[in-house]
């Protein structure tokens, strides 16, 4: 059914070929020590129109001629939300290395289980959080370690567009997870709680526009706010810090990053007669804006070609099951707020570090 792999090249199937997979085929095709050998999605239109651009991988509707060592020595999941888990599972569950778009899962009991068969099975798990490949994220996050920010007081986000409107999830499960996995990966920690409230326009089950806030240690904050109804299209982060402030802008085609040294200095007055307004003194600092210098390197590419490298080297991906599962807690947590009004939702700490910063007992 497939060609002989004479070359020892890795062999990968990538299954869904909507919005998202034509683009993981593409960058899969480009990638040494890799071949892609099968495409599976129910529209046999799409299919065929891909298996005539990729003619190295055969096409099938059925899920269950991919997952198969005979087939596949890995596989790409880019389908619905909903259906990562048992596609995963039973990939892994096949002896086969798994790439998992985002969100890994819709639960953390999910993600848990993923995490215990591929670590069984001494295969890898890989989660399709993209950004954290991306090289102004690896530049924010440099940053953050070389305390060049300060203090961390905040982060907000904005991700927004007119559509793609999904069916399965809400804006929160499909647009968060991108800004969830930045903020936890610069911020070195889980949030100890979360709320989120949001409204259901176009189907009263679905959330089209949700606003999300994560509430850090020693008061520190992560502000999103996600819309697949708005008329602009936007993809923004804040980082504030005591020293510096940062604005990543991932539309912007050169200058990504724009880093301000800018900053607000408040102090108190010696007064002795009490604390009225006049006795603290706020200063602004207005300093210098530059624009560090962001490599070239498509987040994609990145991505795809460490899935491939961890494989093949056996190693450890940056996006793992227990960094997938770091942001579903969040999400369902965060769903939890949305769905039931529940106000703020407690997350219990973590017994794993993220972002290379251990992370603290929450109280």
């Amino acid at each position: 059914m497939i060609k002989q792999n004479e070359n020892k090249l890795l062999r990968i199937g990538v299954i869904g070929l909507g919005y998202w997979g034509p683009n993981l085929v593409r960058v899969l095709s480009e990638l040494p020590g890799c071949i892609v050998t099968a495409l599976c999605d129910l529209n046999t239109n799409r299919l065929n129109q891909y298996c005539d651009k990729f003619p190295t991988a055969f096409g099938t509707t059925e899920i269950s001629k991919v997952l198969t060592r005979d087939a596949v020595d890995a596989v790409v999941i880019a389908t619905p939300t909903k259906t990562h888990y048992e596609l995963a599972r039973e990939a892994l569950s096949q002896g086969i290395h798994t790439f998992v778009e985002k969100p890994l899962a819709t639960s953390t009991s999910e993600c848990n289980s993923l995490i215990e068969i591929a670590k069984d099975q001494d295969l890898i798990l890989f989660v399709g959080h993209v950004f954290l490949h991306s090289a102004p994220v690896t530049k924010l996050k440099e940053m953050v370690l070389n305390d060049e920010f300060g203090e961390i007081y905040y982060m907000s986000s904005t991700r927004l567009n007119l559509g793609p409107v999904r069916h399965d999830v809400s804006a929160l499960w499909d647009l968060a997870p991108h800004d969830i996995s930045i903020m936890l990966d610069l911020m070195g920690s889980a949030p100890i709680s979360v709320n989120c409230s949001g409204l259901a326009y176009l189907n009263r089950s679905i959330h089209d526009v949700c606003t999300l806030n994560m509430h850090f240690e020693n008061n520190r904050m992560g502000i999103i706010h996600v819309s697949w109804l708005d008329p602009h299209k936007k993809r923004e982060m804040t980082v504030v810090g005591s020293k510096k402030m940062a604005i990543y802008n991932d539309l912007e085609p050169l200058e990504k990053i724009r880093v301000y040294d800018n900053g607000v200095n408040y102090e108190s007055t010696a007064n002795p007669i009490g604390n009225s307004y006049a006795d603290f003194q706020v200063s602004y600092r207005y300093g210098d804006m530059y624009c560090p210098r962001i490599a070239g390197v498509e987040p994609l590419y990145a991505e795809l070609s460490n899935f491939v490298e961890c494989i093949l080297e056996s190693k450890t991906p940056k996006t793992d099951g227990l960094n997938g599962l770091d942001v579903v807690r969040v999400i369902e947590a965060a769903n939890a707020s949305l769905m039931e009004n529940l106000g703020d939702v407690e997350i219990s700490p973590l017994t794993h570090s993220i972002g290379n910063v251990a992370l603290s007992k929450s109280n």
